[in-house]
């Protein structure tokens, strides 16, 4: 794994911001160290693909987090691993990761291979400050990751065709240069199903983005990375 980009992310929380105006100081430093000039790995490479998601109680104030490992040519399970630990921060728009990244970083370390690729449940750079969970995430590990979400946030794009591999920007019109961004794409994993909303995170480019998506959702909307850890974390919070 090239580790040229890895922050360390024992540092990273030690420091980990208790208010808006230091998670906002936070994204606004990391944000600059996004790769986007990288095509990341094949749809079907030798190695793993995580998904990784997590599962709130309110009442305990407490977080699960589960990442479950896919082989990236099969898509069979061979690895999962949970984490369960206090909500770390306020909820906040725009501002989610800093609820779940570190729950989810201890998921991911309890896994044994390194994956090479992470798809996150929500916003890499489709997110109002560029940098939504899929792109803190990747920056803190060096992993190559994308943001798989379920809605388009506050952007907007057109309908995509209805067959399945349809896809449509999702554009940012509210930029500086006037002219509307492309933040991420809508794309139909089904055919006449609701569209899933691709962004990248970090070092993987939108084309790859996409077919990863499409490869991992063959025969449901979401991507079987988010069913799987979706429903991991939920069994692990209910015996938290």
């Amino acid at each position: 794994m090239d580790t040229s980009g890895i922050i360390s992310c024992d540092d990273e929380l030690r420091h980990w911001p208790v208010d808006e105006a230091g998670a906002r100081a936070v994204q606004d430093r990391l944000r600059a160290r996004v790769r986007l000039n990288e095509p990341g790995p094949e749809p079907g490479f030798e190695g793993t693909v995580v998904g990784v998601d997590v599962a709130y109680d309110d009442a305990r104030d407490v977080v699960a987090a589960a990442a479950v490992a896919l082989d990236a040519r099969t898509l069979a399970v061979v690895d999962e691993a949970t984490a369960v630990g206090p909500v770390s921060f306020p909820y906040i728009p725009g501002l989610l990761a800093f609820r779940e990244i570190p729950t989810v970083l201890d998921a991911l370390a309890r896994l044994a291979r390194t994956p090479g690729l992470v798809v996150c449940d929500g916003y890499g750079l489709a997110h109002p400050r560029r940098f939504g969970l899929a792109s803190h995430l990747g920056v803190l590990t060096g992993l190559p990751t994308i943001g798989v979400a379920k809605n388009p946030f506050t952007f907007r794009y057109a309908a995509p065709g209805a067959e399945r591999g349809d896809t449509s920007p999702l554009l940012d019109d509210g930029t500086s240069k006037g002219e509307p961004e492309e933040v991420g794409r809508a794309l139909r994993t089904q055919r006449g199903v609701k569209p899933v909303f691709v962004s990248v995170g970090h070092r993987v480019g939108l084309d790859r983005a996409c077919a990863h998506t499409l490869r991992l959702a063959a025969s449901y909307r979401l991507p079987e990375t988010t069913r799987a850890a979706d429903s991991l974390c939920r069994r692990a919070l209910a015996v938290a």
